[in-house]
């Protein structure tokens, strides 16, 4: 590299950035740093490929790329660049949300397009890159990826999902209801022309309508994943699907009551006793592994199932609508009280959930994850994927085990491994810095001051503050 050895300088407080040239002045503000070179100094890497944090490093970013990463001591900064010096800060990849709408809502409060807090709170929170796995609105959700894709308004990149794809009885007051072969594979034709890259299959589709979707899809380029129940995952495999969501929760092949193409509903002492060792579920993991299928991994949101979690944060307080908060304060309430107990999921079916996943892990299996904002309400976009993180902890995976599945494994699944997803030379400059050090402090992976997506620094603190009251609303 070029450049003279300069020493390590302080970011000027009041340094003006240059935005986007299409972005409008409200959402220019967001940016903080914007230069055709910019040198990240003093900071702790974690790469996201599942190696040992690596302190004291440079990260130096050109053209939206990462030009350079090494110890600080041989790092070569361009002239010119604009130097950050973040020592005591830690820089992970940007995270890849594989299970992330555009919407919120739960329990009482109605499912509401969110086209301006999401995208927001997605890039405040780390989450440069979201599929967006089943949507209310797909029309809207395209017009929001072009929207950001034009650089008219800030947020990450995005890979639109249909619609909500499911069976007999399954319209669920939102969802596209088919059931034949022939009304699915009309389906999958009508949204990969439309611009869907994958699809999203639901608890009530059938064995053959699923086939012809996932045919159809794949004659046309597009992926199919899906939240089951009439389907096993081993079924799931032999239809060719190519991911399956919500990990253990929505695999309901263990259960005795289960018949073809029939969903018996989800049951916590079936989860609550199901043995990780037994011959069906090393099965299943050899199927889906065998076949490359991936598994999302939403422990967030079946966390915000369980009575009296996850611990109530004000930010969330703080940036939910306030008719949308008291629903969920509410939901939460119920859920809690002896009346909601039995609806619950338990502590111990919660445990083996996060057993499963990691056993997956540890069979050869590529999980990814996601946020999921719905449930009973309560987890908002981008917060709920750092809350991930912990939960990941608790499950006993390694910190960088965790973070490799919220960036890398995301970007594998989606099959843009080579452009982004980890720190290296040549991906793009998606790189979140964090004040502190998530690996000895979990909770610290919430202190997220600069967002870069694509070479281009964004303020986290005026992201968040721009949604406050507003999720749950816009």
């Amino acid at each position: 590299m070029t450049g003279k050895l300069l020493a390590l300088v302080a970011l000027p407080a009041a340094l003006a950035a240059q935005a986007p040239t299409n972005l409008p002045p409200a959402e220019r503000a967001f940016v903080a740093v914007d230069a055709p070179i910019v040198a990240l100094t003093g900071v702790t890497v974690i790469d996201g490929t599942g190696a040992a944090p690596r302190p004291d490093q440079t990260i130096v970013v050109q053209g939206g790329k990462i030009s350079w990463v090494g110890p600080s001591a041989s790092a070569r900064i361009p002239e010119g660049a604009r130097v950050l010096a973040l020592a005591g800060h830690t820089v992970i990849p940007g995270l890849v949300g594989l299970h992330n709408h555009t919407f919120y809502g739960g329990a009482s409060w109605p499912y509401v397009h969110q086209p301006v807090s999401a995208p927001r709170l997605y890039l405040a929170a780390g989450v440069t890159t979201i599929r967006t796995t089943g949507s209310i609105a797909p029309y809207q959700d395209m017009i929001l990826k072009r929207a950001i894709d034009g650089g008219e308004t800030v947020g990450p990149r995005m890979y639109v999902t249909g619609p909500y794809i499911n069976g007999p009885g399954g319209n669920h007051g939102i969802m596209h209801e088919i059931v034949t072969p022939e009304a699915a594979r009309r389906e999958a034709a009508y949204w990969a022309e439309e611009g869907a890259s994958w699809l999203k299959a639901y608890d009530r589709i059938t064995r053959p309508a699923l086939k012809a979707l996932v045919d159809e899809a794949h004659k046309r380029g597009v992926k199919v994943t899906g939240h089951l129940c009439s389907i096993g995952y081993r079924e799931a495999v032999a239809a060719g699907m190519d991911a399956v969501e919500h990990g253990l929760f929505a695999n309901q092949e263990y259960d005795p009551d289960k018949r073809p193409d029939q969903c018996p509903g989800v049951k916590m002492s079936v989860f609550e006793n199901l043995d990780l060792e037994s011959a069906a579920v090393k099965a299943t993991f050899k199927d889906l592994v065998d076949h490359r299928v991936a598994m999302t991994s939403t422990v967030v949101i079946i966390e915000g199932l369980m009575a009296n979690r996850p611990p109530i944060e004000q930010r969330t307080m703080d940036v939910l609508y306030p008719p949308a908060r008291e629903a969920y304060l509410q939901a939460r309430a119920h859920m809690a009280s002896p009346e909601g107990k039995g609806s619950a999921v338990t502590e111990a079916a919660f445990k083996k959930m996060l057993a499963y996943e990691l056993a997956f892990v540890r069979a050869g299996g590529l999980l990814g994850a996601g946020v999921d904002p719905s449930g009973i309400g309560g987890v908002p976009a981008g917060l709920g994927d750092q809350r991930n993180y912990e939960l990941f902890l608790e499950g006993g995976f390694t910190p960088v085990e965790a973070i490799q599945v919220l960036s890398a494994n995301g970007a594998r699944i989606l099959g843009e491994a080579d452009r982004f997803g980890t720190i290296a030379a040549g991906k793009a400059a998606d790189l979140v810095v964090i004040n502190g050090d998530p690996v000895a402090r979990p909770a610290e992976i919430r202190n997220v001051t600069l967002v870069f997506k694509e070479g281009v620094g964004y303020d986290s603190a005026k992201l968040i503050a721009s949604v406050k009251g507003m999720v749950g609303l816009r």
